[in-house]
This record gives structure tokens, sequence and C-alpha cells, in this order.
């Protein structure tokens, strides 16, 4: 992939440039970038559990939490390393595990599959958080603000939006962000001259007195963790902004939190009281005149934030279905952008649960209690992928080892830090988490279960039936052109319901024979055909050579390929019928979809029987073969057929009489 177009600009992703590093702070950086807006809030409510430390060495060991949880978990692990574990460009966990799937480590895709779900529930949870965060600011202002309605009412825009596209306001992203980050240093950096010494929270060794010496560290680092949430994030959007840009970038939006953070903790030391009478810290370092149009910003922060995610998520959705984690579904790219998605069940879905936490925990603050614990545990899924990525770099095993003993101590301290508040509300995000991956559990063995009861034949086997039924005038003609959805692997096999589909069920009498089938791609922009002739002038194997940010509108690349198969007298292109041939009217097309195959219970252990349920549960979830491949309904007929003829039983039932007819 060299080339990507956001909002309205082009660039080299593999070059660094002014236009690169702009978008990358609009697209990127809109999850961390938000979370001054609530991590010293929840520092400083921490505090109420007991810890008896003076209140400066408390605030300049938290402090000194951020700044090296920012340096060591954001800026070493992911901006630094996990950027280099690309996949044509892409990146993410997922991305991550199609580096690493070939290793002969069959239970990695479990690793995978939690670290995706739970990375869904964090994209419920931050748009939420995020935006009412900003909403409490006008609460300043007027105590009585409805704080749920209007978030509840942003949120509903900014998903509504998601369907019209955003190539339009993109282009707005980055320079509302740089504005962000320069007011977030600018007003944390008036108050550092308040309090100087805040400046040693630089030195570890105060992060250390404070997790050694502080009762209530581990809520303490529950607090801290939130400055580093969007570090994932960072790494899933690797494909929309390039490494470099990311990297670049980073630098700057570093700088400026650990100002504002630094300026937080300053006006902190002077105002500690203001925080229990609802004053957040990141709106009281602002001069009053600043309040409103702080609030107004940090709305658009938020919003921009909630708009990554959510876009991140329709990303991650896209290469779940590719690798068979989740069921397709109907894809649209409404800007006409390259990258850029809408997937409208996953959209809706995002908002409704978005809407179920906001209404469940009513203020930012009890949502700090659910945010945090999925995306760390998302994070020890990265950091083991991660490893055995780095293991096939031939990394120095001393680097290896000492790699994977950092994070899994740090994140395994971070993962304790947040499962505490699990009663406080981080069930939620947990049942959430666990639901979606169940489901792609689910999916995954339910697809390989049916694979194995699924049979498969040669297609030379019946190339001279399909031959002679051609030329049989007794059987009334199908159609002109025959198509039908393959999943075989094998361009020599096909799927034996096909067969039952053509010769048993109805004999289909046709002029062409088209067999279509996708074979995903690494590479997330690969937009090819290949076409193997079987049988001169009747049969056609079609492969899709699809990366996964292409869209499956099948119907629309098989009249291309229809058209150039025309083109080059492969095929007649005027109707078979001499009325309509002389009027240059077009073969007619049919495609048949072999849906709703079953397996008999018999067949299948409990354990089977319990994953095929939720399969078809999950399959509800997904749309219907013709709709995600892009297949118009207007000429599509869907068939059953059993997905296996095995015999059920070894016994032949005996007959007891045949009574004839005497007519």
């Amino acid at each position: 992939m060299a080339e990507v177009t956001e909002g309205g600009h082009h660039f080299d992703l593999k070059k660094l440039s002014f236009v690169g590093v702009i978008v990358s702070l609009g697209i990127v950086f809109g999850d961390i970038g938000t979370s001054p807006l609530y991590v010293m809030k929840a520092i400083v409510n921490a505090r109420k559990d007991g810890s008896t430390m003076p209140f400066d060495a408390y605030i300049e060991g938290a402090l000194s939490c951020i700044i090296w949880t920012l340096t060591l978990q954001t800026t070493l692990k992911y901006v630094i390393i996990a950027l280099k574990a690309d996949n044509r460009g892409e990146g993410g966990i997922l991305a991550l595990y199609s580096l690493v799937k070939k290793l002969k480590k069959k239970w990695l895709y479990v690793v995978a599959i939690i670290g995706a779900s739970t990375l869904v529930a964090d994209s419920v949870i931050t748009p939420s958080l995020t935006v009412m965060s900003a909403i409490e600011g006008l609460k300043i202002y007027n105590p009585e603000t409805p704080v749920v309605f209007i978030t509840l009412f942003i949120l509903f825009i900014v998903f509504v939006v998601q369907q019209f596209g955003t190539a339009s306001i993109g282009k707005f992203f980055g320079p509302i962000m740089v504005t962000w980050f320069l007011v977030l240093g600018g007003f944390g950096l008036m108050h550092i001259s308040d309090h100087i010494e805040i400046l040693k929270a630089f030195n570890p060794m105060y992060a250390y007195n404070l997790i050694t010496h502080s009762p209530s560290a581990i809520v303490i680092m529950g607090a801290v963790f939130l400055c580093t949430t969007g570090a994932e994030a960072l790494y899933s959007d690797l494909g929309h902004c390039g490494a470099k840009n990311i990297r670049v970038s980073w630098f700057f939006v570093k700088l400026m939190l650990i100002l504002n953070y630094l300026g937080q903790g300053a006006w902190l030391l002077d105002n500690y009281e203001k925080v229990f009478t609802g004053v957040n810290p990141f709106f009281g370092i602002m001069p009053e005149w600043a309040v409103l149009p702080g609030v107004i910003l940090a709305t658009l922060a938020a919003i921009i934030a909630s708009q990554a995610v959510i876009t991140g998520s329709f990303t991650m959705f896209s290469e779940a279905m590719s690798i068979s984690f989740w069921p397709n579904q109907h894809i649209e790219y409404p800007s006409g952008v390259k990258g850029q998605m809408y997937i409208p069940r996953i959209n809706w879905g995002l908002m409704f649960f978005c809407f179920i936490v906001v209404v469940f925990f009513q203020k930012s603050e009890h949502m700090e209690a659910a945010y945090g614990l999925t995306i760390t545990i998302t994070m020890l899924m990265t950091t083991i992928l991660l490893t055995y990525w780095l293991s096939r770099t031939r990394l120095n095993k001393v680097f290896l080892f000492g790699f994977v003993a950092i994070y899994l101590f740090l994140e395994s301290g971070f993962f304790y830090a947040n499962v505490i508040k699990f009663f406080d509300g981080g069930w939620l995000t947990m049942v959430l988490g666990g639901f979606i991956a169940v489901c792609m559990y689910a999916w995954y063995n339910g697809r390989l279960l049916k694979a194995n009861f699924t049979s498969y034949v040669k297609i030379d086997k019946y190339v001279s039936i399909i031959k002679d039924m051609k030329l049989d005038e007794t059987i009334p003609k199908y159609c002109t052109n025959l198509a039908y959805l393959s999943r075989a692997k094998r361009n020599d096999e096909i799927e034996s319901k096909i067969i039952y589909s053509i010769i048993k069920k109805q004999p289909k009498r046709a002029d062409h024979y088209f067999i279509l089938s996708i074979v995903n791609q690494e590479d997330p922009y690969t937009f090819k055909y290949s076409v193997d002739e079987i049988l001169p002038g009747t049969i056609y194997k079609i492969n899709f050579l699809l990366g996964f940010k292409v869209d499956r509108r099948i119907n629309d690349y098989f009249n291309m390929v229809l058209k150039d198969l025309m083109a080059d007298g492969t095929i007649p292109s005027r109707s078979s019928h001499p009325s309509l041939r002389a009027h240059n009217v077009p073969p007619d097309l049919k495609y048949v979809i072999i849906d709703n195959t079953y397996i008999n219970d018999i067949l299948l252990t409990v354990k089977q029987k319990i994953t095929l349920n939720i399969y078809n549960f999950v399959k509800y979830i997904g749309s219907d073969d013709f709709k995600s491949w892009g297949v118009t309904s207007h000429n599509v007929v869907v068939e059953s057929a059993p997905l296996t003829e095995e015999t059920i039983s070894s016994s032949k039932i005996q007959q007891a009489e045949f009574r004839r007819s005497n007519f």
C-alpha cells in the first residue's frame, strides 16, 4: 500500500510529511489525547481509599507514574516496537495475529480473540467517557446541566453521520486536534511555575515511593493506567497514517500531555479541596473566561476521539471477517475514500451499548471504574503476540526475555489494579467483551466444524455429466449464465452441495457455469481476479483476490469479469435467444446460494452442539451471503442442502411386507 486518502488529503505512507503528521494528530491520538479530561480527577478520588502520604508527595508520585507509564507503555512498547509489526502497512492486534498465525501455536487464535473482543468493549466505554467528561465542564456554569441527555444526543449524532462518510469533515480533525494539544500544553505550562518543584516527578523514584509506601497504591495505579488507554488504538490506526508520521507526531503529543498533567498537579497542590466540590482539575487550570471555550474544544476533541474509535472498530471487524473470527457483514465505503469503511450493524450495535453505558453510569467518575479493565487484557494479549513476533525477528534472547519480563509484570500489575474495580462497574465491559469473545470463538470453531463435515468433490468427475446436461434439451433451460458462491480452497474441488444443486435437487441446464470464490489476501488493498477454464465454453472458476479493506461487492466485480470475458470472446455478449439477440440484449444471469445447511445432531458431541448453536446465533448478527457479498436479491435463488450425506445408522431397516395393487 503506497497511498491513502484521509479527509481529502493524499500522502505516501512510507514517507514522513507535514500533512501526514497533521492527519495523524487528527486520527490517531484522539483517545489518548483526551485522557487529561479524567486522569487527574480519578487519581485524586483514589486518595479517598486511605493514602496517608503527604499530598504533595502523593501528587508528585502519581505524576511520576504517569510520565513513566507513557514512556514505557506507549512510547517504548507501541510507538517504537509495535509499529514495526505491521501487516503490509496495517496494525492492530488482528493484523499482528496474521503475522504469527503461521507458527505452530494453534492456541494463539484464542489470544487474538480475547484481545480483539476486549478492544471492542473498550471502544464502547471510550466515546461514552470522553464525551461525558467534556460535557460535565458545563456544570461550572450551571450545576443542573442535563449531562446525560446532552451526551446521548452528541453520541447519536456521531453514530448517525458515520453512514455519510467523513471525507468532508476529516480535513478539520487535524487542525482541531493541533489546537487541542496546544491548549493542553499551554494551560499546563501556565501553572507549572506556581510549583516548580512539580518537575521532580520526572524522577522515577517518586513513582517507586508512591507504589511501595501508599496503602492505596493498587487503586492509584488503576487511575494512572487511564493515561495510556489510547495506546492500543494508536497501534490499530497504523494503516491510516503510517509509522513515521505517527512517531513524529507522538513526541509532540507526549510533550503536551505531560505539560498538562504537570500543570494540573501544580494546581491541585493549592486547590485540592475543589475537586470534592465537583471541579475537574482539567477545567480548574483554565482562567474563568476560557472555561466555556475549553468545554467546546474538549467536546470537539471528544467527538474526534469517538470518531477514531468507531472507525477503528470498523477496521478491526473487517479484519476479523477476513480471518474467520466474525461473520461476513455488509460493508460500505460512503466517502469513496480508500481505507475508510462503514459497517451498519456494527455502528448501530456500538451506539446501543454506548447508550446503555451512559444511562447506567450517569457520571464520568462512575465510568472510570469500568474503564481500563478490558484494555489491560488487550494489552496483555498484544504483549503475548508481540513476543512471538519478536522471536521470529531473531532478536537477541536477552532483549526478548527483558521485553517479556517487563511488560508481563507491568501489565499484570495494571490488570490487578483494574480488576479490583470489577464490581464497581468493570463487570459491564467484561460482560460485553466476554460476549464478543464467545461469539468469535464459536464462529471460528463452528466454521472449522462445518468444514470438517463439508464434503468436497473433484470437479473433473462431474464435467462429463454437466457437458451432457448442457446438450439435453429435455431439461428446461434454467438460465444462460449460472453462478455459485464457493469456499473450496482448491481450484480442482467444489462443495458436493453445489453438485447436488446442479444435478440432483433440480437439474439446472445453463450455457455457462461460474464458480465464484473469494481468496482473502494479506495485503489489505489487493484487488484482482483469476479465471480457470475447467470445461471450455462451459465451466469457469473465478477467484477474487481481495484484501480485507476491499469491499466484497461480488455482484459488481463479477459483472466486470463477465465484460472482460465477453470482450475477449470467451463467452457471447448477447442473449442466446434469437429474438433477444437480434436486439443486442445481454445474456441473463442467475446466482444460486446454498444456505441453511444442516448436520444431524447424532453426529455431534455435546461441545460441538453448543458451538454450532452459538454459531447459528452469531450467523443472524451477520448478513446473508448475497448481502455481504454485494449480490442483489432480484436474481438470487437461495436453496438448502444437507452438509453431509453420511449414514446415521449402521444397520439397515428390514422390509416386513410389500403389497401390490390389484389395479
